[in-house]
């Protein structure tokens, strides 16, 4: 990132053009089209772009909320900018929340899945939000090594279905970009960029949201970049994890065609936060030497709605029955 503003007293930078588009006001502004908002952050990821100018761009779009043009131009430009090749992957995990108030219960139902055979690749952030536990603390501390290239993942698939991958190594410049979070005190929607990558074009992705209004745009998005089988939901504390204190919208596509679904709530009420997120629990309890509540909810659930976004299973009612089979025979 560079920040040489004398250069441009008596010329107009190239970047300019976008942030007039968003900016220009309550009646003069309007979204970029897939074609602006693709070359945008084609600038970014080049580093063409001034700090002064990505900190306007950002904070605009956040103010405004993008577009589902503008996310999937962003999306698309970042994989033809990836120089990633396809794998046989069944799932696409993002992770970029962490976990506050529950144990990140989601992690259990990925590597319960990866544990039978299917194959998941999750990828994530972390540290750029205060006082959370991020999964590749988590994966760490369960033994599981965070792959720092393609060939990592390769072996990791090859060995336990299962491969984490930080944003940082996916795209060094969006980890940065979300690692701003702290400066500016908002989240910007690279997070939401980041979600929709699927490095390694998975048969089928799931992302989570926190703000409910970005549950169709995801899924829009998801379909006009052509995946065929995909889930948004907003999941607990902005994690792919079904929360069961809450009824839960899957807003999907499957096979190609958009749907949506809604899940029952299944607790009489509000399930009480831990005092603290003691990693030692959590893998007893992955272990089967301890019991939870809230997560044996948690874990199954979130697994059925993995297994039905794969196309496993027929039905979401078949989904839930064989989620608690998998958990229950896990070891």
């Amino acid at each position: 990132m560079n920040t040489k503003r004398n250069i441009y007293k008596d010329v107009e930078h190239p970047f300019a053009q976008y942030i007039r588009i968003i900016g220009k006001g309550k009646n003069g502004a309007r979204s970029l089209t897939y074609d602006e908002a693709y070359q945008a952050i084609s600038m970014i990821l080049k580093n063409e772009v001034l700090d002064v100018q990505l900190g306007a761009f950002l904070m605009l779009l956040r103010v405004k909320e993008e577009s589902v043009d503008e996310l999937t131009g962003f999306v698309q430009a970042t994989k033809d900018q990836l120089n990633f090749q396809s794998l046989d992957v069944d799932l696409d995990w993002s992770s970029y929340a962490g976990k506050r108030k529950h144990f990140p219960w989601f992690l259990l139902s990925a590597l319960t899945l990866a544990k039978h055979g299917y194959t998941i690749v999750m990828h994530g952030a972390s540290g750029h939000t205060i006082n959370r536990v991020y999964t590749e603390q988590v994966l760490e501390y369960l033994g599981f090594p965070i792959c720092q290239n393609e060939a990592e993942v390769k072996q990791q698939l090859e060995q336990r279905n299962f491969a984490f991958l930080p944003l940082e190594v996916i795209s060094p410049i969006l980890s940065d970009l979300i690692g701003l979070r702290n400066v500016m005190g908002l989240r910007s929607p690279i997070h939401t960029l980041a979600r929709l990558i699927n490095p390694f074009d998975a048969k089928a992705t799931m992302q989570a949201i926190f703000h409910p209004a970005y549950r169709s745009s995801h899924q829009q998005s998801a379909f006009q970049l052509g995946y065929k089988n995909s889930a948004v939901i907003k999941g607990e504390g902005g994690e792919f994890e079904r929360n069961p204190d809450a009824k839960t919208l899957v807003c999907g596509i499957e096979n190609g065609e958009l749907y949506e679904h809604e899940l029952p709530k299944l607790t009489d009420n509000r399930s009480p936060a831990e005092e603290e997120l003691d990693l030692a629990v959590f893998k007893e309890v992955w272990e089967g030497t301890q019991t939870h509540e809230y997560g044996e909810i948690a874990v199954p659930e979130t697994i059925g709605i993995a297994l039905y976004t794969m196309g496993v299973v027929d039905s979401y009612e078949e989904a839930m029955v064989k989620a608690r089979e998998l958990w229950k025979n896990r070891f």
